[in-house]
């Protein structure tokens, strides 16, 4: 039986990672998430899991009091830094250099596996100095670029994503590679809703749900990671763990 992993999700969003980690087998130990509209969201659709606020006030010794020795932390910090289209301050901006504070947690933590996402532009915008983290902080890398198409989407949404193991003995890298076949979700592996394609976006609601509730859903979904390439993520992890 695979390893059901303690996760401790970061700039969660409304949950679209753990979602994917939770469809791999493992459990969602906690949320982190600064906006109101995603926080309830995550109350809602993960009743009982607790969901922190500001990620700079999170710390090891609050989640040790609660209870929470995550074994992976996973998160799709934000993105606006390191966008093409965005100014291109990288990790030095505002946004984007929120990875530091997630860097900082996986230090207090001492997880087991890291995975961190971000948009493409990374790849020419900081990840080259979030592998250096995360090497200072002991783990073994693998950058991948695994896209919507790679889970059968009809879009190709590729993201990168950073796959880190913690070096207590030398890891197998065997079984970290995600490829569109071997470590891809079978189709009977997804939630029945999820079977037999991907529904199309229903049409705007107008009057009936009104306007800026749909604002939030919309930025909300805009900035959520795809569950289905966490599943393959987390699937690729429970492969490593058991081939070690």
């Amino acid at each position: 039986m695979a390893a059901e992993f303690l996760v401790l999700d970061l700039f969660s969003g409304i949950g679209g990672f753990g979602l994917g980690l939770h469809w791999a087998g493992m459990q969602i130990a906690a949320f982190c998430e600064a906006d109101p509209f995603c926080r309830a969201v995550l109350g809602r659709r993960f009743p009982g899991v607790p969901v922190y606020g500001d990620v700079r006030l999170l710390s090891a010794e609050i989640l040790s009091r609660d209870g929470i020795r995550p074994e992976i932390i996973c998160g799709g910090f934000p993105c606006q830094d390191a966008s093409l289209a965005g100014p291109g301050g990288g990790l030095g901006g505002k946004r984007t250099g929120l990875w530091r504070e997630m860097a900082r947690i996986v230090g207090e933590c001492q997880p087991r596996w890291v995975v961190a996402e971000n948009v493409p532009g990374l790849r020419s915008r900081g990840a080259d100095r979030v592998l250096a983290d995360l090497e200072a902080l002991g783990y073994a890398s693998w950058p991948l670029v695994v896209g919507a198409v790679h889970a059968g989407a009809p879009h190709r949404r590729r993201r990168v994503w950073i796959v880190a193991r913690r070096l207590a003995a030398d890891p197998a890298r065997a079984g970290l590679e995600v490829r569109q076949q071997g470590a891809a979700p079978a189709r009977s592996d997804l939630p029945a809703e999820r079977r037999g394609g991907w529904p199309a976006e229903p049409g705007p609601c107008r009057v009936d749900h009104g306007f800026p509730l749909r604002v939030d859903r919309i930025r909300a979904l805009g900035n959520a990671v795809l569950p289905a390439n966490a599943a393959m993520i987390g699937r690729a992890i429970q492969l490593a763990e058991a081939a070690a």
